[in-house]
């Protein structure tokens, strides 16, 4: 178990009862029936992860357009390299890719999870989990 910052819980928890539509697509479509177990809204570091998985090693981030200026693009990229420094990968999404290409968005994670998991616990995950009820 990584690391956390206990002062970040209840913002946590605020969050994950608060997802953005793209975090809930994301999460209600995909991630919480994928096989490999993901959390959301976890806290990790001095962060919160929109998405995080343990076996993995990997975050997964979602930006909205408010994270395009250059203010919030240097402080996400500091966020990434205090994530990468934790043995972490970290992979940001467009809010427009979970809106334009959501079977594309969830084969490129499955493809990122399966090539950061351990030989033997790779072969217990499938090579491809379409998103729930056909959804594209």
């Amino acid at each position: 178990m990584k690391a956390y910052n206990k002062d970040n819980i209840p913002l946590a928890k605020v969050l994950r009862k608060n997802m953005t539509p793209w975090e809930r697509k994301l999460w209600y479509d995909f991630l919480r029936n994928y096989p490999i177990r993901f959390q959301r809204q976890k806290a990790v570091g001095n962060y919160i992860a929109d998405f995080y998985c343990a076996k993995a090693r990997l975050v997964i981030e979602l930006d909205g357009g408010g994270h395009y200026t250059p203010e919030q693009t240097r402080k996400d990229e500091q966020r990434t390299n205090d994530l990468t420094a934790m043995n972490l990968t970290v992979v940001r999404l467009c809010n427009l890719d979970i809106d334009r290409n959501f079977r594309g968005v969830c084969e490129y994670i499955d493809m990122v999870v399966q090539n950061s998991l351990p030989q033997s616990a790779s072969l217990t995950a499938p090579s491809s989990h379409p998103p729930a009820g056909g959804r594209t």
